[in-house]
Protein backbone atom coordinates (compact mmCIF):
# COMPACT_ATOMS: atom_id res chain seq x y z
CA UNK A 1 0.00 0.00 0.00
CA UNK A 2 1.26 3.47 -0.83
CA UNK A 3 1.83 5.66 2.12
CA UNK A 4 0.88 9.14 2.24
CA UNK A 5 3.38 10.48 4.82
CA UNK A 6 6.47 8.56 4.81
CA UNK A 7 9.32 10.62 5.85
CA UNK A 8 7.42 13.60 7.30
CA UNK A 9 7.31 14.54 10.98
CA UNK A 10 3.97 15.40 12.42
CA UNK A 11 2.97 16.79 15.93
CA UNK A 12 -1.08 16.77 17.59
CA UNK A 13 -0.95 18.52 20.68
CA UNK A 14 -4.44 16.59 22.28
CA UNK A 15 -3.09 13.63 21.84
CA UNK A 16 -3.67 11.79 24.53
CA UNK A 17 -7.33 10.37 24.10
CA UNK A 18 -10.09 10.76 21.02
CA UNK A 19 -9.88 12.69 18.34
CA UNK A 20 -6.53 13.41 18.90
CA UNK A 21 -4.79 9.85 19.84
CA UNK A 22 -6.67 8.86 16.85
CA UNK A 23 -5.14 10.91 14.14
CA UNK A 24 -1.59 10.74 15.89
CA UNK A 25 -2.02 6.82 15.51
CA UNK A 26 -3.89 7.52 11.86
CA UNK A 27 -0.76 9.70 11.08
CA UNK A 28 1.31 6.86 11.79
CA UNK A 29 0.05 4.50 9.73
CA UNK A 30 0.31 6.45 7.12
CA UNK A 31 4.29 6.71 7.47
CA UNK A 32 5.05 10.04 9.95
CA UNK A 33 6.81 9.76 12.75
CA UNK A 34 4.54 11.31 15.61
CA UNK A 35 5.05 13.43 18.64
CA UNK A 36 2.03 13.41 20.46
CA UNK A 37 1.58 16.36 23.17
CA UNK A 38 -1.12 16.97 26.15
CA UNK A 39 -1.31 16.88 29.64
CA UNK A 40 -1.99 13.12 30.67
CA UNK A 41 1.24 11.33 30.59
CA UNK A 42 -0.20 7.81 30.98
CA UNK A 43 -2.59 8.48 28.24
CA UNK A 44 -0.07 10.02 25.99
CA UNK A 45 2.19 7.10 26.73
CA UNK A 46 -0.47 4.54 25.60
CA UNK A 47 -0.45 6.57 22.29
CA UNK A 48 2.81 6.18 21.51
CA UNK A 49 2.83 2.66 22.28
CA UNK A 50 0.01 2.15 19.57
CA UNK A 51 1.96 4.30 17.22
CA UNK A 52 5.24 1.53 17.93
CA UNK A 53 2.60 -1.53 18.06
CA UNK A 54 2.05 0.00 13.92
CA UNK A 55 6.35 -0.41 13.92
CA UNK A 56 5.62 3.25 13.36
CA UNK A 57 8.25 6.08 15.23
CA UNK A 58 6.93 8.51 17.93
CA UNK A 59 7.50 10.05 21.28
CA UNK A 60 4.83 12.03 23.26
CA UNK A 61 6.31 15.44 25.35
CA UNK A 62 3.84 16.73 28.55
CA UNK A 63 2.52 19.76 27.32
CA UNK A 64 -0.03 22.80 28.68
CA UNK A 65 -0.39 24.82 25.33
CA UNK A 66 -1.65 27.81 27.02
CA UNK A 67 2.01 28.13 27.96
CA UNK A 68 4.37 29.86 25.68
CA UNK A 69 7.29 27.83 26.89
CA UNK A 70 5.91 24.39 27.50
CA UNK A 71 4.63 25.13 23.63
CA UNK A 72 7.90 26.61 22.12
CA UNK A 73 9.97 23.30 24.25
CA UNK A 74 7.50 20.84 22.26
CA UNK A 75 8.12 22.37 18.63
CA UNK A 76 12.12 22.56 19.56
CA UNK A 77 12.56 18.75 20.90
CA UNK A 78 11.04 17.67 17.93
CA UNK A 79 13.27 19.21 16.10
CA UNK A 80 15.86 18.13 18.21
CA UNK A 81 14.55 14.44 17.65
CA UNK A 82 14.08 14.52 14.01
CA UNK A 83 15.25 17.50 12.46
CA UNK A 84 12.50 18.98 10.99
CA UNK A 85 8.90 19.32 11.07
CA UNK A 86 5.87 18.54 8.26
CA UNK A 87 2.64 18.77 9.65
CA UNK A 88 0.99 19.58 12.65
CA UNK A 89 -2.68 18.50 13.58
CA UNK A 90 -3.44 21.70 16.67
CA UNK A 91 -6.61 19.62 18.82
CA UNK A 92 -5.84 20.61 22.18
CA UNK A 93 -9.04 21.17 23.52
CA UNK A 94 -10.53 19.17 20.56
CA UNK A 95 -14.06 18.43 19.95
CA UNK A 96 -14.92 18.56 23.68
CA UNK A 97 -16.28 21.74 25.36
CA UNK A 98 -13.23 22.02 27.43
CA UNK A 99 -13.57 23.92 30.14
CA UNK A 100 -16.54 26.90 31.09
CA UNK A 101 -19.76 26.90 32.28
CA UNK A 102 -23.19 25.81 30.71
CA UNK A 103 -24.56 28.60 31.67
CA UNK A 104 -25.96 32.22 29.74
CA UNK A 105 -24.29 34.44 28.24
CA UNK A 106 -24.02 37.07 30.62
CA UNK A 107 -24.06 34.74 33.53
CA UNK A 108 -20.07 33.01 33.06
CA UNK A 109 -17.65 33.85 34.91
CA UNK A 110 -14.60 35.49 33.55
CA UNK A 111 -12.55 32.88 34.88
CA UNK A 112 -14.41 30.41 33.19
CA UNK A 113 -14.56 32.42 29.25
CA UNK A 114 -10.38 32.81 30.33
CA UNK A 115 -10.17 29.00 30.66
CA UNK A 116 -11.78 28.44 27.28
CA UNK A 117 -10.07 30.97 25.24
CA UNK A 118 -6.72 30.06 26.76
CA UNK A 119 -6.81 26.79 25.70
CA UNK A 120 -8.78 26.42 22.50
CA UNK A 121 -7.73 29.69 20.97
CA UNK A 122 -4.36 31.00 22.55
CA UNK A 123 -3.03 27.59 22.40
CA UNK A 124 -3.58 26.69 18.82
CA UNK A 125 -2.23 30.65 18.44
CA UNK A 126 0.85 29.31 20.83
CA UNK A 127 1.31 26.13 18.46
CA UNK A 128 1.53 27.75 15.43
CA UNK A 129 3.80 30.88 16.49
CA UNK A 130 6.06 28.27 17.00
CA UNK A 131 5.88 25.31 14.42
CA UNK A 132 5.51 27.76 11.14
CA UNK A 133 9.27 29.16 11.58
CA UNK A 134 10.25 25.53 11.66
CA UNK A 135 7.49 24.14 8.57
CA UNK A 136 9.23 27.82 6.70
CA UNK A 137 13.09 26.11 6.83
CA UNK A 138 11.85 22.95 5.56
CA UNK A 139 9.74 24.54 2.17
CA UNK A 140 6.64 24.15 3.45
CA UNK A 141 4.07 22.14 5.33
CA UNK A 142 0.60 21.58 6.52
CA UNK A 143 -1.49 22.88 9.27
CA UNK A 144 -4.44 21.41 10.62
CA UNK A 145 -6.59 23.31 13.45
CA UNK A 146 -9.70 21.75 15.00
CA UNK A 147 -12.59 23.85 15.12
CA UNK A 148 -16.13 23.04 15.22
CA UNK A 149 -19.61 23.06 13.94
CA UNK A 150 -20.69 25.00 16.53
CA UNK A 151 -18.24 27.89 14.94
CA UNK A 152 -20.47 27.66 12.13
CA UNK A 153 -23.64 27.88 13.39
CA UNK A 154 -23.76 28.59 17.25
CA UNK A 155 -25.08 26.52 20.70
CA UNK A 156 -27.24 27.92 23.48
CA UNK A 157 -25.25 27.73 27.01
CA UNK A 158 -21.44 27.66 25.65
CA UNK A 159 -20.81 30.91 24.21
CA UNK A 160 -16.78 30.85 25.11
CA UNK A 161 -16.55 27.46 23.39
CA UNK A 162 -18.30 28.89 19.93
CA UNK A 163 -16.22 31.98 20.15
CA UNK A 164 -12.97 29.99 20.46
CA UNK A 165 -14.04 28.06 18.01
CA UNK A 166 -15.56 30.69 15.69
CA UNK A 167 -11.92 33.04 16.37
CA UNK A 168 -9.82 29.71 15.26
CA UNK A 169 -11.40 29.82 11.69
CA UNK A 170 -10.38 33.84 11.48
CA UNK A 171 -7.31 32.65 12.66
CA UNK A 172 -6.56 30.19 9.65
CA UNK A 173 -8.26 32.29 7.25
CA UNK A 174 -5.57 35.33 7.86
CA UNK A 175 -2.19 32.81 8.40
CA UNK A 176 -3.33 30.54 5.10
CA UNK A 177 -3.12 34.37 3.00
CA UNK A 178 -0.13 35.02 5.15
CA UNK A 179 2.01 31.58 4.48
CA UNK A 180 0.29 30.17 1.52
CA UNK A 181 3.22 31.42 -0.90
CA UNK A 182 5.86 30.12 1.31
CA UNK A 183 4.25 26.32 0.97
CA UNK A 184 2.54 26.18 4.18
CA UNK A 185 -1.00 25.21 4.22
CA UNK A 186 -3.69 25.63 6.90
CA UNK A 187 -6.64 24.23 7.20
CA UNK A 188 -9.64 23.03 10.12
CA UNK A 189 -11.54 20.26 10.73
CA UNK A 190 -15.53 21.41 11.96
CA UNK A 191 -16.53 18.10 13.64
CA UNK A 192 -19.57 17.41 14.78
CA UNK A 193 -21.04 14.93 17.36
CA UNK A 194 -18.15 12.47 17.41
CA UNK A 195 -17.40 8.92 19.44
CA UNK A 196 -15.18 10.31 21.93
CA UNK A 197 -14.77 9.46 25.88
CA UNK A 198 -16.76 12.47 27.06
CA UNK A 199 -19.31 12.20 24.29
CA UNK A 200 -19.38 8.19 25.20
CA UNK A 201 -20.00 9.20 29.32
CA UNK A 202 -23.06 11.19 27.87
CA UNK A 203 -24.77 8.73 25.81
CA UNK A 204 -24.17 6.06 29.02
CA UNK A 205 -25.77 8.34 31.43
CA UNK A 206 -28.60 8.94 28.73
CA UNK A 207 -29.42 6.96 26.46
CA UNK A 208 -31.73 8.82 24.44
CA UNK A 209 -29.24 11.70 23.86
CA UNK A 210 -27.86 9.48 21.23
CA UNK A 211 -31.25 8.93 19.80
CA UNK A 212 -31.67 12.96 19.80
CA UNK A 213 -28.62 13.52 18.05
CA UNK A 214 -28.66 11.13 15.50
CA UNK A 215 -32.14 12.01 14.50
CA UNK A 216 -30.54 15.21 13.34
CA UNK A 217 -28.12 14.37 10.85
CA UNK A 218 -28.57 12.66 7.74
CA UNK A 219 -26.48 9.90 8.07
CA UNK A 220 -27.98 8.78 11.03
CA UNK A 221 -25.57 8.34 13.33
CA UNK A 222 -22.52 9.75 15.08
CA UNK A 223 -19.16 10.35 13.77
CA UNK A 224 -16.38 7.62 14.75
CA UNK A 225 -12.73 9.28 15.64
CA UNK A 226 -11.69 7.32 12.76
CA UNK A 227 -13.72 9.55 10.17
CA UNK A 228 -11.96 13.24 11.84
CA UNK A 229 -8.31 11.34 11.83
CA UNK A 230 -8.83 10.64 7.75
CA UNK A 231 -9.69 14.20 6.96
CA UNK A 232 -7.02 15.59 9.04
CA UNK A 233 -4.64 13.08 6.77
CA UNK A 234 -5.72 14.21 3.79
CA UNK A 235 -5.23 17.55 4.42
CA UNK A 236 -1.95 16.93 5.89
CA UNK A 237 -0.97 14.81 2.10
CA UNK A 238 -0.21 16.02 -1.00
CA UNK A 239 -3.30 14.41 -2.02
CA UNK A 240 -4.97 18.49 -0.91
CA UNK A 241 -1.99 20.29 -2.23
CA UNK A 242 -4.39 23.10 -3.58
CA UNK A 243 -6.49 23.35 -0.13
CA UNK A 244 -5.86 26.28 2.12
CA UNK A 245 -7.87 28.15 4.41
CA UNK A 246 -11.02 25.97 4.06
CA UNK A 247 -13.30 24.41 7.17
CA UNK A 248 -13.92 21.03 6.23
CA UNK A 249 -17.33 19.72 8.03
CA UNK A 250 -16.84 16.16 9.54
CA UNK A 251 -20.63 15.73 10.83
CA UNK A 252 -22.46 13.50 9.00
CA UNK A 253 -25.05 15.75 7.29
CA UNK A 254 -25.66 17.89 10.87
CA UNK A 255 -25.41 21.06 9.40
CA UNK A 256 -27.07 20.11 6.37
Amino acid sequence: MNRQLVGKVAIVTGGSSGIGKTTAVALAREGAKVVVAGRNVKDLRDTVEKIKALDGEGLFIQTDVSRSEEVKAMVMTTIEKYGRLDCAFNNAGGNARIGGEVALTAEITEDAWDQVMNVNLKGVWLSMKYEIPEMLKVGGGSIVNTSSVDALRGEPYVAPYCASKSALLGLMKSSAWEYGKYGIRINSVCPGLIRTPPVEGRMQSDPEHEAGWTSKKALGRIGEPEEVAAAVVWLCSDAASFVTGHAMVVDGGFLA
